[in-house]
């Protein structure tokens, strides 16, 4: 029986992104293993959970013990395909793998490199220098941008560089958002006049939620914000909206589950990141039908076009506050972008991606178990 090893940063990305490509591996036949940091947690598809003692700081010991276990958990299962996931896990993944003498194939799936051309420079050598580091460690990188991609390549990150759009989002949760909108509405007590935007998301410095913040003052007092998610700048971005005097104009729920119903009582979707992957959360509302303010950073700018969004330049609020009242004053706009986004969304379906994920997993194989 072949066997995979997926490991990531945390056990809730397997669970919010992987479990669809799990359930294919354990339908091909394959042992799958599931390595993460944080609490263990039931993962399902999976035939044996890891626990990592990962550590966001790249230089903690800890995240060398973790290296560690990996080794020795691959010393003694001799899987046939390792799969990393977010950079963290990914880096010390590969690290595990170094002078193992029969290694397995070892894929990293890029999930948005955590640098572009705008990184400190001191901070991007150090980021690149790690993912060349262990290029020679890597049989494939998946990645989800044009950035990242051109960067991949240029740089021969692995002895192949694929482009995949994503790994899916499965659009029928979100096709009935729009029947709970006036519940949702009424709920957060919102009124029919307001226009309201939506950003789910971390709370962390990449995520830059203090830009859309700082724009609240500059719009117009019907606009709200709903800023569903949890993470080490919620303190600050409530202490920030209090300061601004727009606390009363901006939710913070913390984390949700019920994310479509969130989306669906929204008029606009929003983003302030500084760097992404391929977001998901832009993805689901576009799939809601929500046109999409956002910040030109890569991932954002493989995803929006004139036809379903507006960029602004990252960290300018009062660009942003001028998209927003642009789209806010027409109805008719807003209504034909988020349809061209909700067709835009078929090329990113689960259904459609899925299949092209497993043929680039099973690609570097062989012969094992490489029926799709």
């Amino acid at each position: 029986m072949p066997s995979v090893l997926c490991t990531a940063s945390t056990f809730s990305h397997i669970v919010n992104f992987h479990l669809p490509y799990l359930r294919r591996f354990r339908e091909l036949g394959w042992r799958v293993v599931v390595a993460c940091g944080g609490d263990r947690r039931d993962i399902p598809y999976a035939d044996e959970t890891v626990v990592l003692p990962l550590e966001k700081k790249m230089s903690s010991p800890a995240n060398f013990r973790a290296a560690g276990i990996l080794r020795a958990v691959m010393e003694r299962e001799h899987y046939d395909l390792v799969i990393s996931h977010t950079s963290l896990a990914a880096f010390f993944t590969r690290l595990a793998v170094c002078g193992l003498r029969d290694r397995p194939k070892v894929i990293n799936v890029v999930h948005g490199y955590l640098f572009d051309d705008e990184t400190a420079a001191i901070k991007k050598l150090l980021l690149t220098r790690a993912e060349l580091l262990l290029a020679s460690k890597t049989d494939l990188v998946l990645t989800m941008n044009a950035w990242d991609t051109r960067w991949a390549e240029a740089h021969h990150a692995a002895a192949r560089v694929e482009e995949i759009p994503g790994m899916g989002v499965e659009l029928r949760r979100f096709q009935t958002a729009g029947e709970t909108r006036q519940a949702m509405r009424d709920k957060l007590g919102l009124a029919e006049q307001d226009v309201v935007l939506v950003y789910p998301a971390e709370f962390s410095g990449r995520k830059e939620q203090a830009t859309l913040l700082r724009a609240m003052p500059m719009l117009p007092p019907q606009i709200k914000l709903l800023l569903p998610g949890s993470g080490t700048r919620l303190a600050s971005c409530r202490a920030l909206a209090d300061e601004l005097g727009v606390a009363e104009r901006v939710r913070f729920p913390g984390h949700v589950r019920d994310i479509p119903e969130w989306l669906g009582a929204a008029d606009i979707a929003v983003s302030s990141s500084r760097s992404e992957g391929l977001p998901f959360n832009v993805m689901e509302s576009m799939a809601c039908g929500l046109p999409v303010v956002a910040s030109d950073a890569k991932g954002h700018t493989d995803l929006i076009g004139p036809e379903n969004g507006l960029l602004f330049p990252r960290g300018d609020e009062a660009a942003f506050a001028a998209a927003v009242k642009h789209l806010a004053a027409d109805d008719g706009l807003r209504v034909r972008m988020g349809q061209a986004g909700r067709e835009k969304m078929q090329r990113y379906a689960l259904d459609t991606v899925l299949p092209q994920v497993m043929e680039q997993y099973l690609s570097v194989t062989g012969d094992k178990g490489t029926r799709i």
